[in-house]
Order: C-alpha cells, then structure tokens, then sequence
C-alpha cells in the first residue's frame, strides 16, 4: 500500500510539472480553449481525442489536476527515450490490433480507483483535416464496464509553432442505458459511432461558427 502511495505521490508531481511545462511554451506552440471547460478533479473519467500529432498530449492534461494515463501504441516500450517517457508517466501499453487483454485490465483497475485515463480512438496520427480515420472500439465498452463518463475533446487543425490551435472540450457522455448489463457488439459499435459524431460535430459547429475554413486537406 506504501509503494502504491508513493507511486502516485511521484504521478501527481510528474504531471504538475507537465501542465506548468504546457503552459510555459504556450508561446512557442499558441493554442485557445473553448466548450466545457469544467476542471474534473473527482471521480473516475475517460478523456478522448482526435490525434494529429504527439503535441496532443497536452490537451487532455489541462483539463484536470490528476494524472492522466495515456493508452499508447506498444511499441514505444521497446527502447529509447520514449519507454523511458511512457513508462516514468505510467502509460498503458496497448496492441495496435486491440487483442491485449491486459491493456483492459489495467485501464478498468486505474477507473475502478477513481482515475484518468485518455485515448485516442483513431488510434494512429491522421494526416487529413477532412475526416476521422476509423475509431478503434475500447471507450465505450470502458465506459459502461466501469460506469465512467466520457469527456470528449477535439483539436481543429494540427498544433504547429507559433500558429494557433484551438481546442474544443465538450460534455461528459454516459451510456446508463447499458450500465449493468450484458451488451452486444452491435450496440458497442453504436456507441462508439455516437462518440464519433459527437467530436466530429463539435468540430463542425466551431469551424462555422468562427468562420474556420482549413486551407488544404493535407497537413
């Protein structure tokens, strides 16, 4: 229980340094908050987000005052300074093919504490602005196993140096309906399409209500 404690005394300090690191080079990388800015500091969440780049880290971090464990490709555990990163910030390693059942495991027990995890449904960068690339299932089903709400956050276009990047974070998402009970792959595959629509909306209505228009596709 001491080491555990310890543990997370290490994750807590680690991540106020990360947020005060993200806040300091606002300068070099701009980026504005919008939408739900609520700070979730209680009870256990799920933070989703588009990916463009490995910069996205940054969002899901200013949006409480906990640790938050990322779900990250397995590959960054094979050497380097990236193990070394992913490993001191307590990210779960996860199979690109979604078979490591570990990966579950240790997501659910980190929400059944009362903690943050993040993923990125999409799963690898995505090169385009014109649309999401095919979310990968896990939020949903983490979600309704748990009992955990979703907060979804999205990034208009790619943060990049001294361009700005806004950032929209929306209301948690339940599905209570399906708390309890035993769910189909089907009606998974239907929550994990609202998650979807839900972030590719909130992108929608901000770019039309700024008047955003993406000058090329490609990034």
């Amino acid at each position: 229980m001491k080491q555990r404690d310890k543990k997370a005394k290490k994750l807590d300090k680690l991540f106020k340094h990360l947020r005060f690191l993200v806040k300091a080079i606002h300068g070099l990388f701009p980026y504005k908050m919008h939408g739900n800015l609520t700070k979730h500091n209680e009870g256990s969440l799920i933070l989703i987000g588009n990916h463009y780049s490995m910069l996205d880290v940054f969002f899901p971090v200013l949006i409480t005052d906990r640790p938050v464990r990322f779900i990250a490709k397995a590959e960054l555990w094979k050497g380097g300074l990236m193990k070394k990163f992913v490993q001191t910030c307590g990210c779960i390693p996860a199979k690109r093919d979604g078979t490591d059942v570990q990966t579950v495991k240790d997501a659910m027990r980190i929400l059944k504490d009362g903690g943050v995890i993040n993923i990125f449904p999409e799963g690898m960068r995505n090169k385009s602005y014109s649309e999401f690339l095919p979310f990968h299932g896990g939020a949903a089903a983490l979600s309704i196993k748990t009992q955990t709400p979703i907060v979804p956050f999205v990034s208009i276009t790619k943060i990049k140096p001294f361009k700005k990047t806004h950032v929209v974070y929306g209301d948690p998402i339940e599905f209570r309906q399906y708390y309890g009970k035993k769910i189909t792959k089907e009606q998974l595959e239907e929550c994990d399409e609202i998650l979807r629509e839900a972030m590719w909306n909130m992108r929608l209505a901000f770019m039309e209500r700024n008047k955003i228009k993406i000058k090329s596709d490609r990034m």
